[in-house]
């Protein structure tokens, strides 16, 4: 697609990065080292797995950006190497899990914010209302284009960081002034494979945005250079971040506490800092999870565009209004994660959202894999994909894909399949619109994308 009909070009690295750290930074990690706490220290080796996974996946999306500049984003990646059916069904994988994402986002926020005004957790219907209208509330802002959207990025990114840089410093402060502290707690978990598995598949949960500066592509100033840098840096920051924030916890409240806490975060600031501390963590998980929801608001409206302009969706899907913004994409998705959210408040909560877990992990998957069997693929059909570092990252991430599939198991496995399978309707359906349109708007369109299908290879 040419630059015009995707909008402007309006991300650059700050925002891109701010993509990446916002999204992959959200509710999800001020619960994690609960979650992770009965695998002892095998948590810690799931998590240097799932970082090292990452980071090679970091490589082959920068990879991407910095070979296919004018491409726009995943889809069109995918594309040189499987033609346009695969990169479908995979996308499809992921534009599904991106607005479950929302919609677990929005119940987390709801959740905190009950921590203030008591009533919002109360109920049968004001808990699905206000999540409803987060929901709707960042769907108008990125109605409003992607320069209200990026500062937004920037500011809840940059606001979210604080808690995580609190943690750090009171880990630090621990180990300078109490040393013996951290061998007080050390959990007596055995080393073990099943548990090292299990807690990477999580630990992977957390890292779930990594990818957030390729799939706006078409919206990236200078991609060959900015997406690269973003994607690295960001995936760099949030590792950093979250191993850090992790072995605190872990060492300094032990583990029968840990595994039953709800907030183990603000439960570790009480602990030492006093019972006020816990509710500003409260109020900067709403922020995180304010500035989450705004950047996957903004992705699944960017992939919805992007189907509907590669004639996967009605093509009405990518209009753009006043500000740039697909509107009618916005309010789709808007519209599909408002029902998941209220599907999830009709059941139990807790097991609601233990699936959207599922399915967000394994929506992403795909995604991962066939970026990296592109570079594969590109490596055997031409040299100028002949990078070794670059083919040695995307073989391991390829190889970190299969271990995350066989950590999940079977019976999450074969939602994924289910997940795959919803989207071949839709593709079959798309494919009969494009066999019956005539020829000559066929050939207009491709000399109107700019050739986004050639390049150097």
């Amino acid at each position: 697609m040419s630059a015009p009909e995707r909008g402007e070009r309006a991300l650059g690295f700050w925002t891109s990065s701010a993509l990446v750290v916002g999204n992959t930074i959200g509710v999800g990690i001020f619960v994690m080292p609960a979650a992770l706490a009965p695998f002892g220290l095998n948590a810690l080796t799931g998590w240097l797995i799932t970082i090292i996974g990452c980071l090679c996946m970091a490589l082959v999306f920068a990879g991407l950006g910095r070979a296919f500049p004018q491409d726009d984003g995943p889809y069109g990646y995918m594309r040189r190497a499987f033609g346009d059916g695969t990169p479908f069904i995979i996308l499809w994988c992921y534009w599904v899990s991106t607005w479950v994402t929302n919609a677990a986002i929005a119940i987390g926020v709801v959740g905190y914010l009950s921590v203030f005004i008591p009533a919002v957790g109360r109920g049968n219907w004001l808990p699905p209302i206000t999540a409803l209208s987060l929901v709707w509330l960042f769907v108008l802002i990125n109605l409003r284009g992607l320069r209200v959207v990026g500062w937004m990025q920037v500011l809840t990114t940059a606001l979210k960081l604080l808690p995580q840089a609190g943690i750090i410093i009171l880990g630090l402060w621990q180990l300078l002034a109490h040393p013996a502290v951290y061998l007080q707690h050390v959990p007596p978990n055995p080393l073990s494979l099943h548990q090292t598995m299990n807690a990477s598949t999580i630990a992977l949960f957390a890292m779930l945005g990594i990818e957030c500066a390729i799939v706006p592509a078409a919206k990236v100033r200078d991609p060959e250079r900015t997406i690269p840098r973003a994607t690295v840096t960001g995936a760099l920051l949030v590792a950093l971040i979250y191993v850090s924030v992790s072995v605190v916890p872990m060492l300094l409240i032990p583990q029968h506490e840990l595994v039953a806490s709800n907030a183990p975060f603000a439960d570790l600031f009480r602990q030492f800092l006093g019972a006020g501390a816990g509710r500003w963590v409260a109020l900067f998980v709403i922020v995180s999870g304010m500035g989450a929801l705004n950047g996957w608001t903004f992705i699944v409206g960017e992939v919805t565009q992007n189907f509907a302009q590669h004639s996967n969706f009605p093509q009405a899907l990518g209009k753009l209004n006043s500000h740039g913004a697909p509107w009618r994409a916005f309010l789709l998705t808007g519209a599909v994660a408002s029902l998941m959210l209220l599907l999830n408040y009709s059941g139990s909560t807790s097991a609601g959202f233990a699936l959207l877990s599922v399915v967000t992990t394994l929506g992403n998957i795909p995604l991962y894999l066939g970026c990296a069997l592109t570079v594969l693929i590109l490596y055997a059909k031409s040299s100028a994909a002949r990078a070794a570092s670059w083919q040695a990252a995307a073989l391991m991430g390829a190889l970190f894909c299969v271990w995350i599939v066989v950590g999940v198991g079977l019976k999450p496995f074969l939602w994924a399949l289910a997940l795959s399978a919803a989207g071949v309707p839709i593709l079959l359906w798309s494919m009969h619109v494009q066999r019956r349109r005539p020829a000559y708007d066929a050939a207009s369109e491709g000399t109107a994308s700019g050739g986004a299908a050639s390049g150097p290879l």
